[in-house]
């Protein structure tokens, strides 16, 4: 399965670098950001947050965006912590007061610290696995947040941590629920699932996010 997706994230690439493709990535970043053509334009965009964040798209489930979307657009002062940064910290950027994420790999790290080294409302931080420092991290923010995003390693050890630190009125988008390995840890969290499936950015095939809310 992963040969399959490294062949297929290899050959969007290649295929979205082409120049008669220019008029595309135009029309795509002012195209509806839940219509065909933007999510059309993220499946070329995959692992290329070079393309993505001016696509405006985080690699979630296409609904459980447009919900995340409105639940911070009645909220402009929301605080957010996020596991794993990526295209959607530079999303989350534009729609919260403040963003703190924090990534594992140290390359990806730098990579993205330079794309969104404008950003004054977010904090970008490099944690390592080999301690709790990662899981730990939302710790080390200090009070509560409107959302926290679990989206890179150790996902069930950060929902645990995750919790205490959530408003009694906040969500938690938790993505690839669809993986057996979180589904115990979900259940037995204590909060209740919304559960989305079907048309995610960045890849050709239906897949999950969850929001999990008291």
């Amino acid at each position: 399965m992963q040969v399959a997706k490294n062949a297929y994230s290899a050959s969007a690439q290649a295929i979205a670098g082409l120049s008669v493709l220019d008029g595309f990535w135009q029309q795509a970043r002012t195209s509806s950001p839940w219509g065909l053509q933007r999510w059309t334009a993220s499946l070329l965009a995959i692992h290329q947050p070079e393309r993505m964040i001016p696509l405006d798209c985080p690699w979630w489930n296409v609904a459980a965006t447009r919900e995340i979307d409105a639940f911070l657009a009645a909220r402009p002062a929301a605080r957010v912590f996020e596991y794993g940064s990526g295209a959607s910290t530079a999303w989350l950027s534009r729609r919260a007061r403040e963003v703190i994420s924090v990534e594992h790999h140290a390359g990806w790290h730098a990579r993205l610290g330079e794309l969104i080294a404008d950003r004054a409302n977010v904090r970008l931080w490099h944690r390592h696995l080999t301690t709790s420092a990662y899981v730990d991290a939302i710790t080390e923010a200090g009070g509560q947040f409107d959302l926290i995003v679990v989206d890179g390693r150790d996902r069930n050890a950060c929902l645990a941590r995750a919790i205490p630190f959530l408003k009694p009125d906040g969500v938690i988008l938790f993505d690839d629920t669809g993986r057996s390995r979180y589904r115990s840890a979900i259940r037995n969290c204590g909060l209740k699932e919304t559960r989305h499936f079907g048309r995610s950015y960045c890849v050709p095939y239906p897949d999950f996010s969850s929001i999990l809310h008291a």
